[in-house]
């Protein structure tokens, strides 16, 4: 028999304890709990380096107790237990660490918004906390043949989110792409969360032209504040520039 391994992660213990002791009642499932993030990422680390891997993390939409105002990129780093605020962070962080993982969403209450962020993320479902038994074992082994769960009632909703979301995006990479192909690394740097002086040190340039392009990347955008640049640009795709290694041209050659 092949065996589902599922890995809940909630902070409300008796929840989390209720449910894996429900799902361990199955032939077929083996369920481990996790009462955080951070825990739930290193379950999964350790899970790996012994071979016995997690097929589908249940995890609770308000893990941390924080809502989300935006789409998270990475995880929130906090600098106490719980690094990751919430439960669609989360999501975001595995589907990047391991993207062989199938996640569902589990929430106390029905949220288009909130759940077309979690699809957005890489999660394959969002349940309600209170369906039943059987509903959630229907949803576990759907997303394993990559399906995608959504309550029916929230369909509409999430739809219209997504169809809004695309939107935006699309507004977005159009407003990006009118950037010089300087102004767009300048823009790379400040998705890095590079100050001038540091943007002026990559690029070989003086503040003062950094400062320049950086008032042109805002103008082009639309945008009054370096948040909202960088907010705008990681609707467009636009990543990070790569601390670690990129090779940066000397001189004017792309200013």
């Amino acid at each position: 028999m092949v065996r589902i391994r599922v890995l809940v992660v909630d902070d409300h213990r008796i929840f989390a304890e209720s449910l894996a002791a429900a799902l361990a009642a199955e032939p077929d499932v083996d369920v481990s709990a996790a009462g955080s993030g951070p825990a739930a990422l290193r379950s999964l680390e350790r899970a790996v380096a012994e071979g016995r891997r997690f097929d589908v993390l249940l995890v609770d939409a308000d893990l941390g107790g924080k809502v989300p105002r935006a789409r998270p990129a990475v995880p929130v780093q906090e600098g106490n237990e719980d690094g990751l605020v919430d439960g669609i962070s989360l999501v975001t962080g595995v589907r990047s660490a391991q993207p062989h993982v199938r996640i569902v969403v589990l929430a106390e209450k029905d949220d288009p918004r909130r759940a077309a962020l979690a699809l957005q993320a890489g999660a394959s479902g969002w349940v309600a906390k209170d369906c039943s038994l059987s509903r959630l074992l229907t949803v576990i082994r759907g997303v394993l043949r990559d399906e995608t769960h959504l309550p029916p009632a929230l369909l509409t909703g999430v739809l219209r989110e997504l169809t809004a979301a695309r939107k935006h995006r699309t507004e977005s990479e159009r407003l990006v792409e009118s950037l010089t192909p300087r102004e767009r690394e300048v823009l790379r740097c400040m998705v890095a969360g590079l100050g001038r002086k540091a943007v002026a040190e990559r690029l070989y340039l003086s503040p003062h032209t950094v400062r320049t392009h950086m008032q042109n990347v805002l103008g082009k955008l639309g945008v009054h504040s370096t948040l909202a640049a960088v907010a705008l640009a990681r609707r467009a795709g636009v990543g990070p520039v790569d601390l670690a290694g990129d090779v940066v041209e000397r001189g004017g050659q792309l200013a």
